[in-house]
């Protein structure tokens, strides 16, 4: 694909579950920034800034586009990550909201790791309920006034909450909240957060073919529940002594400046929504390549006696282990040999280790760079390491 043209032959990046390659015109979007209207948004009033601001709005308008969200009901904030974002969201919540906090046990440490703090700090219950092999999450589960933390798409295999209206539609009917973890989600598996009516979905950019960035997609009624106290500039609209007013609070239009604090990064901004456009305007051809390339890679680990395979069906994340072989050597050796894949347990301990028991594993995660002839020299590779 031209817009991957600086691969060199010999290197095959299967590692897009930590972060995805950029594309041609996501790079040249941030170069663009940085050489052409380089300049602080929402503080000036230059041509600079001028652009800088009206880039960045369309920006937040693409992610809700993007995921078929109605701007009525939702803002987009940016942050750092998606944990940066689940934190930002649970540490301002206010005390006494909520009797139990609810995650599952295939949760990156993001949500995982915060709802502990979560449970901790507000002195409540914690329950750490199991995800069906699709990925779907029980109906059964008790939600009532429970604080949800999930993820759409599991960066392990890359299973999905098959039934996110389902859950979301019960929380809210039980008197509670679901915050979605979506960053495995919007590069390959956005489809399943569509017309999602969650209360706040958190991402990652870098892992949609964009530049490291974090986002938050906050359902505007789900607001006053917040308490905000991660402050400073570009949050206010005016500031006394031993007080101020949130920009926010002042203008519906800025309610996204409530998880603003201080300068963002707009050139990434920018650039995450020229990703956007790209992914939109990928053709039929290659999304069915990127869907040939995971699928022989599954069968060919899958055919293995001696790989043991952690996904159950094809997914652009596939995780194994092969036995009598430690992973982390592995993954040396076929770095070795050009290829880059992630090994251990991809923080996701609890799950992997604790429940499951397993040894470290190895992760391959596709992405629309990789070509049939990445697919090939990995098989050879493996098959002379198997």
């Amino acid at each position: 694909m031209e817009d991957f043209d600086y691969l060199v032959e010999r290197e095959v990046y299967l590692d897009s579950a930590c972060q995805s390659l950029r594309p041609r015109p996501v790079i040249r979007a941030l170069n663009e920034y940085y050489e052409k209207f380089n300049s602080c948004g929402e503080r000036v009033k230059y041509p600079w800034g001028v652009e800088t601001d009206k880039r960045v709005e369309a920006t937040r308008e693409k992610v809700l586009k993007y995921l078929k969200l109605s701007k009525r009901e939702y803002f987009v904030s940016f942050t750092l990550n998606t944990t940066y974002g689940i934190n930002l969201i649970l540490s301002q919540l206010k005390v006494g909201r909520f009797k139990k906090v609810v995650t599952s046990e295939i949760e990156h440490n993001s949500p995982f790791l915060a709802t502990i703090a979560f449970s901790q700090k507000h002195d409540i219950p914690r329950e750490v309920v199991a995800r069906e092999e699709d990925g779907s999450l029980s109906l059964g589960t008790d939600f009532s006034r429970a604080l949800v933390v999930v993820n759409a798409a599991s960066n392990i295999d890359g299973r999905k909450l098959m039934n996110i209206k389902d859950v979301v539609r019960k929380v809210h009917k039980e008197g509670g909240r679901i915050v979605i973890d979506a960053a495995q989600a919007m590069a390959h598996s956005a489809d399943v957060l569509y017309k999602t009516e969650a209360d706040a979905i958190c991402f990652s950019a870098h892992k949609m073919y964009a530049p490291s960035l974090g986002g938050i997609i906050f359902r505007k009624d789900f607001l006053p529940e917040i308490e905000t106290t991660f402050i400073g500039g570009g949050m206010v609209d005016d500031v006394d002594r031993e007080s101020y007013l949130l920009s926010a609070e002042k203008n519906p239009e800025h309610l996204y400046t409530k998880f603003e604090s201080g300068l963002q990064a707009w050139g990434e901004i920018i650039a995450l929504g020229a990703a956007i456009d790209w992914l939109g305007n990928l053709s039929k051809r290659e999304h069915q390549k990127l869907e040939d390339n995971y699928a022989e890679l599954f069968e060919f680990l899958n055919a293995s006696e001696k790989v043991q395979l952690v996904n159950r069906e094809p997914n652009p994340t596939m995780s194994f282990y092969i036995e009598g072989v430690d992973s982390h050597m592995l993954g040396g050796a076929l770095g070795a040999e050009g290829i880059m894949a992630r090994t251990g347990y991809f923080c996701a301990h609890y799950y992997l280790d604790k429940v499951r028991k397993l040894p470290p594993l190895v992760r391959f995660s596709l992405g629309y760079h990789n070509r049939p002839e990445d697919i090939e020299k990995v098989k050879k590779v493996m098959e002379k390491i198997v």
